[in-house]
């Protein structure tokens, strides 16, 4: 599983489905949301079941989302602060994949 060594890493706020959050600031987004413990990355729009990074390696597609405006793959971006993020996430079908967190 996806292990995040927090002690070495500074931290920079985004904003992330409307909420300030901090996250390290010295991977892509979709690392730093998977360190946070943020595993849906959107809704699968055939089976409008919650997704999550796969490959991490641009291939996939499926960490695809808003950031800063435009739909970008998050493996292949890289995270700065100020970043506005916006997964899009109907809430009642996230709540079991992170914890009740969205």
């Amino acid at each position: 599983m996806f292990k995040y060594d927090s002690t070495t890493t500074e931290t920079v706020e985004i904003v992330l489905d409307g909420a300030k959050v901090e996250v390290p600031g010295d991977m892509n987004v979709a690392a730093a949301l998977l360190a946070i413990g943020k595993i849906t990355s959107r809704i699968s729009p055939t089976s409008k079941k919650p997704c999550s990074p796969h490959c991490l390696m641009g291939v996939c597609f499926e960490c695809l989302m808003e950031i800063d405006g435009v739909r970008r793959q998050a493996c292949m971006t890289t995270v700065k602060g100020g970043m506005v993020i916006n997964r899009y996430l109907e809430k009642a079908e996230v709540e079991g994949a992170e914890g009740g967190q969205s």
